[in-house]
């Protein structure tokens, strides 16, 4: 079967949590007049998230993935001035190092209100962020082909984008902790496959039809294809801290993409593995980031995460070239080099305490870090 060409256009979204600058606590409840700013500045690019310490900015339609890379920069430039005004700050990673969810409250807005009241305690626990890519995939059919596929990289992507190793103070071990909190809803991990877009669609309107969901939106899958706009949407990544490793990660899931979809213009396609398997690496990504390797199928071994970066980067290759943006992907090997946003927060932390500081200190190094970081270069 053929499919028309995809724009293959770009679109980034972000999650960030507002600390104040004194205490470096979350703001449980930022003044209306700063979001009223917001928008007022940022028109239809930035929207309340589910709790109010949260707010979400998405990039227009972009055709390349340097013209993201400006909106990106302007987004977070824009949020961090209004609200340097109100003594507040964002930050974009995936978890807090120290605040506690209990103390935060969700936005009075019909979704939201109907999240809070369907999920509850899960609901409530929801103190985590995250960035979502879109690809630009215009035709169905071809969007759940490419959805099929794409699943076997979604580990690789997780583990270069980790920011998230604490939660209510503790060092969890993890260093994405927030797909421990994601995974408790419903309708979240791993999309199932689907043999055409007429079976996705039937089974959406089995959940529909029944109430149990509003649209498709409702569907958390760490990749699917958007009920809102003609994209691939992949969600399993943390938020990074530093905008060159969101563009880095970003621009290397469009190379995927494009990947995928000219091997399926030659007739080839890549292999299909077993959800377990993919399961299986994407606990690694969970668990250890890059520090201990994924497990490469094919060869039935572990392999580490710069070398699957590596063969990955030769793979698409002729796609960056493509899509103009070698040099923004060639920044996955300055991840894989010199680790993640979770390494850098860990390090802060581990430092601060060798030095004499109290637990609490060190994690409000870790925030000041956090701040900095989210301005930086942009």
């Amino acid at each position: 079967m053929s499919f028309p060409n995809p724009s293959l256009t770009i679109g980034v979204e972000e999650e960030y949590l507002l600390v104040e600058r004194e205490t470096r606590q979350l703001c449980a409840d930022p003044p209306p007049d700063m979001l009223k700013e917001c928008e007022t500045r940022i028109k239809g690019l930035i929207k309340p998230e589910f709790l109010k310490s949260q707010i979400e900015v998405a990039t227009s339609v972009c055709k390349t993935v340097q013209e993201a890379r400006d909106e990106l920069a302007w987004l977070r430039r824009t949020v961090a001035e209004i609200a340097d005004q109100y003594s507040l700050a964002p930050i974009a990673a995936s978890t807090h190092p120290f605040s506690e969810w209990q103390e935060q409250v969700h936005t009075d807005k019909e979704r939201y209100n109907i999240l809070a009241e369907d999920m509850q305690a899960l609901a409530r626990r929801l103190l985590i962020c995250g960035m979502h890519v879109h690809v630009g995939i215009e035709d169905n059919e071809l969007r759940i082909d490419l959805l099929n596929q794409a699943g076997y990289f979604l580990p690789h992507l997780l583990a270069l984008s980790t920011s998230s190793p604490f939660w209510r103070g503790e060092n969890t071990g993890l260093k994405s902790y927030r797909l421990s909190i994601f995974d408790e809803l419903p309708r979240s991990g791993l999309p199932q496959y689907f043999d055409s877009f007429t079976e996705y669609q039937r089974h959406v309107n089995v959940l529909v039809k029944a109430g149990v969901i509003k649209d498709a939106s409702m569907l958390w899958w760490d990749i699917r294809p958007s009920a809102n706009f003609p994209t691939l949407e992949m969600r399993i990544t943390d938020v990074c801290p530093l905008l060159e490793d969101t563009v880095a990660i970003a621009a290397l899931f469009a190379c995927i993409v494009r990947m995928l979809y000219r091997l399926r213009s030659d007739n080839q396609r890549w292999r299909q593995y077993a959800s377990m398997l993919i399961q299986e690496n994407r606990w690694r990504a969970q668990r250890y980031g890059l520090d201990e390797g994924l497990i490469d199928f094919g060869k039935g071994e572990m392999v580490s995460c710069s070398e699957l970066v590596d063969e990955l980067l030769e793979l698409i290759g002729e796609d960056a070239d493509a899509l103009g943006c070698t040099r923004e992907v060639a920044h996955v090997r300055t991840i894989t080099d010199r680790g993640t946003s979770a390494h850098r927060q860990l390090a802060v932390w581990e430092a601060a305490l060798k030095n004499g500081a109290a637990d609490q200190e060190a994690l409000l190094a870790v925030v000041d870090q956090l701040i900095e970081e989210t301005v930086r270069d942009i």
